[in-house]
């Protein structure tokens, strides 16, 4: 009996814990020195990560440092954390996209940041701080879409398996190069590309290198659909009318929807079970339910 109500106790607690926002993988009890690393990034800068939100509930998130690629300075990752904490709390949002500047995705890490964080123990602050913002992306209660224009490359490449969605442009490609650079994937790459593709094809892209171009991304269950048009501004617009199809909804319900999916991907059964109940109690009888009700649209 006393099992037995310990494990439903620590089952409510991670479904409760689990529906808290802004809750890190990583933290002082992990060895993960959060100031120190900030601290140490803060002195690479260059490029920025911007944010737009539309009144339509759809965020465009732009990795902004076209001179490297797109490449991550260290202060593009503390913006970075910045914006998934705003987006966090955007009651009003439904959808983001995120993409790089002018027509490539991103090219990974700033070289010069990583030489100066050469040490094990920097490397490892680095790993954990930009896996905590990445897993917190993922969670967002916002259908994410990455959109995959020219090149994501190493952390770049990871970087796409934080969103719900690729969608890759013609002549596009992704590629884990991080074998070239004698390391695997340190900010949940490697363990997001198994979720998605399997683990046989995720050792074959990363073992190999393998550039992964539309057609192949779409074979492997990597990226949706190949956009019609290579143009920055009409894949934009192309990547936002795709999205549209999901998000038309009142917001309240589509950050539902992505609650029960992340729960029932991230926790075990029961723990998933119960959080679904708890999101399901969010919005019975809200807004959106009794207006549904009052049209009877359930069946048209």
């Amino acid at each position: 009996m006393a099992v037995s109500l310990w494990k439903s106790l620590l089952q409510t607690t991670k479904s409760r814990l689990f529906l808290q926002r802004g809750v890190s993988l990583y933290n002082g009890a992990h060895g993960f020195e959060e100031e120190e690393i900030k601290e140490k990034l803060q002195q690479f800068g260059g490029g920025s990560i911007n944010l737009s939100k539309e009144d339509n509930g759809i965020g465009v998130l732009t990795l902004n440092n076209p001179k490297l690629m797109n490449a991550f300075t260290g202060t593009m990752m503390l913006e970075l954390q910045e914006r998934v904490t705003e987006l966090e709390n955007w009651k009003d949002g439904k959808g983001l996209i995120i993409h790089g500047a002018e027509n490539t995705f991103c090219s990974g890490s700033d070289l010069n940041a990583v030489r100066a964080m050469s040490s094990p123990q920097d490397g490892m602050n680095m790993c954990m701080f930009m896996q905590n913002t990445l897993t917190r992306l993922k969670r967002l209660p916002l259908i994410s879409v990455a959109l995959v224009q020219g090149k994501a490359l190493g952390g770049g490449a990871e970087f796409t398996t934080a969103c719900d969605f690729r969608l890759m442009t013609p002549g596009s490609e992704i590629r884990f190069v991080h074998k070239q650079m004698g390391l695997v994937p340190g900010w949940g790459g490697a363990a997001r590309l198994v979720q998605i593709v399997g683990s046989g094809a995720a050792l074959k892209l990363l073992s190999g290198a393998l550039k992964v171009d539309p057609e192949r991304a779409v074979h492997l269950g990597l990226a949706e659909e190949t956009l019609p048009s290579s143009d920055e501004n009409r894949s934009l617009e192309e990547a936002q009318a795709w999205l549209n199809q999901y998000t038309k909804a009142p917001a309240e319900v589509i950050q539902a929807v992505k609650k029960v999916v992340t729960a029932g991907r991230e926790l075990q059964l029961e723990a998933a079970l119960q959080a679904e109940k708890d999101i399901f109690g969010t919005v019975w009888g809200g807004p959106a339910n009794l207006q549904a009700l009052a049209q009877s649209t359930k069946h048209k």
